[in-house]
């Protein structure tokens, strides 16, 4: 199987390049050229299968020349040797209206362990692969989770060095703890002074900068990306929604064939991007339902076509979804009109004017897929006590956005489907703001007491990737300007600085 871009610059790549590059030369995403299908029997038959065993099953569909003892040892290191703290990696909890897709049993409580597990593995094996010589820096944009579960899954692997860019107070104490405390001889975490969006420009900037990357190739470097840009973070994605539908038959709450609904809490649409790759490989999936924060321009978009970035910033609880820039939304767009001529256009449009408009045609055919809604900080404090008053069950604050949002669809809609809501964090996460929904006093309480606190109230254990952060060492303070990202990355792949 062939990748190209999403801009269409006519570049095919295996899948092991692909991973390599991260981003096309063109500045567009890569995707498969056709996306490969799946029957009935082959969903089925994952039912009895280890969640390792399915997930060789559905990357052999996309990573065609990776050969089958590849995969097996990438997914065998990912998963295993402890780093999981559920022996089904992405269990599903099932409540008798809705089932909880549960994707924060890694080492770093987030559901970005999933893929950036496996993307080094990924990564490292193309490398040898391919013959690849030069040193690969990883650049990632965070706007919470992504970059501490980069940072652990690159740490000290070989021929590659990672250095993660967080918006300076715009993560969480626990998130900015998770990365400032990170070890490994070949990391380096940096605030930058700006939103996540500052920070994901300039990534793709410097992506973009052939004069830089030519001065980089000079010193034998390459640039990679492990945000889900990089279609090695995107394609592991894919798994837990055929694992979630193959729970589900387990669990008796559907026969094979039933079509079933997901709500994926959204910020840079790859999550919920992964969910329509399934739906077109002929995983039963009824509705996508897309939830956002108060900064709800997917929500906008899905509703009338019209991307419209220039709005008002809100900092929230759901600090992974404040975002304004859905960089996966151009794969989507790819796949649902065949052409990079205008999926090219309008990012030029968006780069420009920081608007564009796919007209009612286009917005009809997504709009066969996916449903939008939107919640607010107070409305996700209420979903938070009202899942605990009628189940006892914790939700995180981005897993409450997706929960309310879910009962907004099935209030609007006419429906017939199970309900499956994405949750995407550990609760303990984002302690500060789930003890408060719950009404929890946490006045003169630090971060730890707050984990402590609690674990009184859900009854759940304190992940211990987040109970070590007691003691941990805060390693790096870096911070700067947006304009001089490019200047940091080159000390950082030059001299380690």
């Amino acid at each position: 199987m062939k990748y190209i871009s999403t801009r269409g610059n006519g570049e095919q790549l295996a899948s092991a390049e692909a991973i390599i590059h991260g981003i096309a030369a063109d500045g567009g995403l890569f995707v498969p050229e056709e996306v490969p299908k799946v029957s009935l029997d082959f969903i089925a038959g994952l039912q009895d299968l280890s969640y390792e065993e399915r997930a060789e099953k559905v990357l052999g569909l996309f990573l065609t020349d990776y050969t089958e003892a590849e995969i097996k040892g990438c997914v065998e290191r990912a998963y295993g040797n402890g780093k999981f703290d559920d022996e089904r990696r992405a269990p599903l909890a099932v409540f008798d209206d809705v089932s909880v897709l549960e994707l924060w049993h890694g080492p770093t409580s987030a559901f970005k362990d999933m893929a950036l597990q496996l993307l080094p593995q990924l990564m490292g094996t193309a490398l040898k692969k391919t013959g690849e010589k030069a040193e690969v820096l990883i650049l990632v944009a965070t706007s919470g989770d992504t970059g501490k579960a980069a940072l652990e899954g690159f740490r000290d692997v070989n021929q590659t060095k990672i250095m993660v860019f967080y918006p300076e107070g715009g993560v969480s104490k626990v998130q900015r703890l998770q990365m400032v405390t990170q070890q490994g001889g070949n990391v380096k975490v940096t605030a930058v002074k700006g939103n996540f969006d500052d920070a994901q420009n300039g990534v793709k900037r410097i992506f973009g900068d052939g004069a830089f990357n030519e001065k980089l190739h000079g010193r034998n470097v390459k640039l990679s990306s492990a945000n889900s840009i990089n279609w090695g973070r995107l394609v592991p994605q894919i798994v837990y929604y055929f694992s979630a539908y193959a729970d589900l038959l387990s669990a008796g709450k559907i026969k094979a064939g039933d079509a079933i609904d997901f709500t994926v809490p959204t910020g840079n649409f790859g999550n919920i991007l992964a969910a329509f790759y399934a739906k077109l490989m002929g995983l039963p999936v009824h509705k996508l339902v897309c939830a956002s924060n108060s900064n709800n321009v997917l929500t906008d978009f899905l509703r009338t076509g019209v991307y419209d970035r220039n709005r008002e910033f809100f900092k929230t609880i759901t600090p992974s979804m404040d975002i304004l820039i859905s960089s996966n939304l151009e794969r989507l767009l790819y796949h649902v009109t065949g052409d990079a001529a205008k999926v090219k256009g309008w990012m030029k449009e968006l780069a420009g004017t920081g608007r564009y408009d796919v007209g009612a045609e286009v917005l009809s055919k997504i709009q066969e897929v996916f449903w939008a809604d939107c919640a607010d900080d107070e409305k996700t404090k209420d979903e938070i006590r009202k899942v605990y008053g009628d189940r006892k069950y914790v939700p995180d604050t981005h897993t409450s956005v997706a929960w309310a949002v879910a009962e907004s669809y099935r209030q609007r809609v006419e429906q017939e489907h199970a309900m499956v809501v994405v949750s995407t964090a550990s609760p303990y996460k984002f302690n500060a703001s789930v003890l408060s929904a719950l009404e929890v006093p946490t006045e003169g309480l630090d971060e730890f007491s707050m984990l402590d606190k609690l674990q009184e109230k859900s009854g759940m254990k304190i992940p211990k990737g987040l109970d070590s952060l007691r003691n941990a060492k805060v390693l790096h303070g870096d911070v700067c300007e947006r304009e001089k990202m490019e200047d940091a990355v080159f000390r950082f792949a030059v001299d380690g600085l």
